[in-house]
């Protein structure tokens, strides 16, 4: 059975650490799949895809660099943040990350579906986008098939903030909140739909 640890607020750099200590220990069978609930202080994270081709955030936010695969991600306030430290390749679908990158970007169409919000994925980046605009990111690295970081929501973030980071290769203003496209969802109505879809895979 899949374990929900809900942690709050966690700086990025505690998750990144707890992250990687909970990878081991489900490689080593110590601990069932596990998804982690957070959010974090602001800070856009630097995957090798920035670094490599010189992108950076504006000046004035704070940055951390990360080994998942992707370029700028933007976390912060009015966001769910989701870590599956999960033992990929036993279920249907799992056997390539792009495989498993469209299981978790279903669970997060499927959870927006409860809201009648109609989200898709999109060519331009793996993701899930609703009226044209990306509002959840997806960004995975993998030790013998076990992943750690994951997901990201955009419920609320603070007015201009996701906007102004040119996200995984995007342009700036791609990324946004669900409720600057008008949408009204809180924090803790997205997790209470979203825990069953996940266990609907991860307990099948």
């Amino acid at each position: 059975m899949m374990e929900v640890r809900h942690l709050g607020i966690v700086p990025y750099e505690e998750a990144q650490t707890l992250m990687k200590e909970l990878q081991h220990q489900r490689i080593e069978g110590i601990i069932p799949d596990t998804l982690l609930i957070l959010s974090h202080p602001e800070v856009v994270t630097v995957g090798p895809r920035a670094h490599n081709d010189g992108v950076q955030p504006p000046a004035d936010y704070e940055t951390a660099r990360v080994d998942r695969g992707g370029g700028l991600t933007w976390h912060g306030p009015g966001q769910v943040v989701g870590y599956p430290i999960v033992k990929w390749g036993e279920r249907e679908g799992e056997t390539s990350v792009a495989g498993i990158i469209h299981v978790i970007e279903g669970w997060l169409i499927d959870t927006l579906a409860t809201f009648s919000v109609n989200g898709e994925r999109d060519e331009r980046m793996q993701g899930v986008w609703v009226d044209g605009r990306k509002v959840c990111s997806i960004g995975l690295s993998f030790l013998r098939w076990v992943s750690r970081h994951g997901f990201s929501v955009n419920l609320n973030t603070p007015k201009g903030r996701v906007e102004a980071v040119a996200g995984c290769g995007l342009a700036a203003d791609t990324t946004t909140s669900l409720a600057q496209l008008g949408y009204a969802i809180s924090s803790e109505a997205f997790v209470e739909a979203l825990l069953p879809i996940v266990r609907s895979t991860l307990d099948s």
